[in-house]
């Protein structure tokens, strides 16, 4: 029910200027056991040289969440978005029908890092849209996307949650699944234990089946996860 993903298993890529770890199976790195998870089909944690980044490049019927963890990316897509997304803030673009877009690491002598996060649509087609949103750093869990974009969250085009959690040192959560009976944690930073399995930062936990997650810290410093509840 509860199948750990240990960070130094993830895959590999590195092109000079970018440094990815691959949580599922993406580009060259390919694992017939990881090819997501329910909807869930990406997680890249990137790190991007400065003045450096991702060429104009298209996708199609994907939601695709960036979570800035240290730098800016700065953005530019065919629908005319030309945004920064500085640290700690997270960005949607709902590729629909077809959307073309570039990334750059915004500094000239520090990296960028990331969280490259793609989520299968329940729906296809359509326009192309844009959002992007600090949430803050409150304690607990905090809701960033939701099928219905309630309460200010990112709206997403699929039956799905996305939470942040954060913990205190010896703190814990309760967390009960609302959309479905899979959920998948990824710990960003910190020691934080999902049920009885430990999970340092990088690593990720697929759970199946269970009505209940008890989510602890188990560190000395504050724990940042991700919280997917999944169809």
């Amino acid at each position: 029910m509860i199948d750990i993903r240990k960070s130094e298993k993830r895959g590999h890529a590195s092109f000079g200027w970018l440094d990815s770890r691959h949580t599922f199976s993406f580009g060259h790195y390919h694992d017939p056991e990881q090819m997501g998870f329910s909807a869930l089909r990406v997680i890249n944690d990137d790190v991007v040289k400065p003045s450096t980044g991702f060429d104009t490049h298209g996708h199609r019927d994907m939601e695709i969440i960036s979570y800035v963890l240290d730098g800016v990316i700065e953005h530019k897509d065919s629908e005319g978005n030309i945004q920064s997304l500085p640290a700690g803030e997270f960005q949607l673009m709902s590729a629909g029908k077809g959307i073309y877009h570039s990334e750059y690491n915004g500094s000239s002598d520090s990296d960028l890092r990331f969280l490259q996060i793609w989520i299968q649509p329940n729906e296809k087609g359509g326009a192309p849209g844009y959002q992007q949103k600090d949430f803050g750093k409150a304690l607990g869990f905090t809701e960033i996307a939701t099928p219905d974009g309630r309460d200010g969250t990112l709206r997403i085009k699929q039956d799905a949650r996305l939470l942040q959690l954060i913990l205190e040192n010896g703190s814990s959560e309760t967390f009960t699944p609302e959309m479905g009976s899979n959920v998948y944690v990824h710990v960003v930073a910190g020691e934080l234990s999902v049920n009885d399995d430990a999970l340092s930062a990088g690593d990720g936990a697929k759970v199946s089946g269970l009505s209940q997650l008890l989510l602890k810290n188990n560190g000395s410093e504050n724990v940042t996860a991700l919280v997917f509840d999944l169809p």
